[in-house]
Formats: C-alpha cells, structure tokens, sequence
C-alpha cells in the first residue's frame, strides 16, 4: 500500500466498547477496539457470525453508537455527535451496501439511484453511477428483470453516486455465486482504485481477503489480527 494512503486516517477508534442488554441478557459485541481506517484503502474484515465486525461498521457508518470509547471521521468525533448530526454525516459522507439489495421494485434501476441523487448535495449522474458498476446498459430494467447480481451492482451504484468517501459494505457478495459475486467484487475494486473511495467490506468468504490493502480478523469482539497483502489478487483471480 502507498505511505500515502497510510498516513491518511479516514475512521479512527479509541477504546470502542458495545454491549446490547436485554434484560438480565448482557452481550459485549465490541470489546475495547482500536483501529484505523485509511484514505483510498481497500480493507476486509473476517471473523465468525458474532465476533463484532457489522456492530463496528454500523458505528464507523453512524448507524450505531458504542456504548463506551471514542471514533473520529477525520478530525469530526462521531461520538459527540446527535442523531441529527449523524443523519448529515451519513448523507453526506459514507455509502452502504448490504447483503440484501433494498431495491423499489416499481423504479427501474436509473430511478433507484436517483433516489440519492435527488437529495446529495453533489452527486453524479444516475447514468455515470450505473456505468460505473457496468450497467449502463440495463438502466431502464426493474429489479425484477436483473439478476442477483445486477441487483447488487444496482445497489452499489446507489451508494457511490452521491460520491462518498467511505464505502461500507456487509456481506455484498454473501446471497450470490461466486461467479456472480465476482462481478460486484470488480465493480467494488474499481470504484476503490478510480475513485479512491476507502472502502471496507465485511465477508465470510476468506478467499476475498487477497484483493484487499489490509485484512483485519476479529473474534469475541476483538480484533486479534491485521494483515498486510504485499501482493494483490484481482478479482477475477479469486476462487471461493
């Protein structure tokens, strides 16, 4: 990775703690993480179901608070924030894409991403988003004449078309193929190298690990390793 992107912190955090309790029930989802997040890296986060991973991208992304610790945006500190700031913050800022693709099954695929379009204060073209993730061509099918797939490119091309500079996304590739989840890969890895929009992506699949600047491994909460790829994979080279 360049020192550039490596002196560039985009999300830090301090210490972040997050319990859920539902009665007598006290689960610690977070335990005390410490991490940084790069400008124009390209990050994957593996751990087990229930080992922290989507409860730090939900707070990263202002979906969620911790319950203790602190996290910054650049120098804007997240934790001090009120739910009207962290509404502004993630219009504004961060793009999410999640497993499940959210799409209006009346709009066709250009008018689903109009839908941020029409509301960011500096956004692309629904167009140039959906060329972008290589549907250009399809922009005036329904979700229910795309596939998977397309669906999921669809969604992407929702969140960068108000041009975040973080992309958040939990399990993309986690109700498709691998073949098909390939594709939203491609499309994810050159949004990260032709935009520069740091992105994280949370995954089961391991093998996913090899296309990323950094491989960060979570369990119990914790985070218990940070890997470095010298070497880069491109998508279409990973098999899972």
């Amino acid at each position: 990775m360049d020192q550039t992107l490596a002196e560039n912190a985009v999300f830090r955090t301090q210490a972040v703690t997050k319990v859920y309790e539902t009665g007598e029930v006290r689960v610690v989802a977070l335990d005390g993480v410490d991490l940084t997040l790069h400008a124009g890296e390209l990050t994957v986060l593996l751990g087990p179901s229930g080992s922290g991973k989507s409860t730090l991208l939900n707070i990263l992304g202002g979906l969620d608070h911790a319950s203790e610790g602190r996290v910054w945006f650049k120098d804007l500190e997240l934790t001090k924030l009120n739910e009207r700031a962290l509404t502004r913050f993630r219009r504004d800022h961060v793009g999410f894409v999640f497993q499940f693709y959210n799409l209006v099954a009346s709009l066709s695929a250009r008018e689903n991403v109009a839908l941020v379009t029409d509301i960011a204060p500096n956004p692309m073209s629904p167009e140039e988003a959906l060329d972008i993730v290589g549907l250009g061509h399809r922009m005036n099918h329904f979700p229910a004449e795309l596939s998977g797939g397309e669906q999921q490119r669809v969604a992407i091309a929702r969140a960068i078309a108000k041009r975040p500079e973080v992309l958040l996304c939990d399990e993309p590739t986690g109700a498709l193929d691998s073949k098909t989840g390939v594709q939203v890969l491609e499309a994810l890895d050159r949004i990260n190298k032709d935009l520069g929009t740091t992105t994280a992506i949370i995954t089961h699949a391991a093998e996913i690990r090899k296309m990323a600047h950094r491989v960060i491994r979570f369990q119990d909460g914790r985070i218990v390793s940070i890997e470095h790829n010298e070497t880069r994979l491109t998508p279409s080279e990973i098999e899972w």
